[in-house]
């Protein structure tokens, strides 16, 4: 069985040239720095396995071949799967409102776009609501009484100001 010494050693000698195999072969130094790091954990499991000498640098490209093997089969997994995913999503995805109520909440800043989709588009209560965000009942309430204020406000600053205007479930967060 190899001691840390001795796998240090062997560590020392084969790190640069086993880096330098696996940018020839990854698509980004990331990549590459992940194989060898994950090249040299399988080498320290199997460190009884290890042979001595020359041939233990031999055998350590051997264990980057295959965790490079892996890194390939993942990436090729990953990228089906968000192809997948993408196609999926533009299949469901509706078509983006351009009216100008929609322009109108746009406009809004974050924190009461995210108010008034909890409540509107999710169906979500001021309680739910409160659980979602990490505060409480009462920060909620507050929160979304201004929300809606400003809402209704850019509404009327925009000339939409006839609740036929505006489409039911934007029209309840508005009120």
């Amino acid at each position: 069985m190899m001691d840390e010494d001795e796998f240090a050693a062997v560590y020392a000698a084969t790190y640069k040239p086993l880096l330098g195999y696996a940018l020839r072969r990854c698509d980004t130094p990331e990549d590459a720095a992940d194989v060898v790091a994950e090249t040299f954990a399988t080498a320290w499991r199997r460190a009884a396995d290890m042979p001595a000498g020359d041939e233990a640098r031999l055998w350590l490209y051997g264990v980057a071949r295959r965790v490079l093997a892996n890194h390939r089969r993942g990436v090729l997994r990953h990228s089906l799967k968000t192809a997948a995913l993408r196609a999926e999503l533009a299949s469901i995805t509706p078509a983006r409102d351009e009216t100008p109520v929609a322009d109108v909440f746009r406009a809004l800043p974050g924190r009461d776009r995210e108010l008034l989709a909890l409540v509107a588009w999710e169906g979500l209560s001021v309680a739910e609501i409160a659980t979602v965000l990490g505060c409480s009942h009462n920060a909620v309430s507050i929160r979304l009484h201004r929300a809606r204020r400003r809402f209704a406000r850019a509404l009327r600053a925009a000339g939409i100001d006839r609740p036929g205007q505006v489409t039911p479930a934007l029209q309840r967060s508005a009120t």
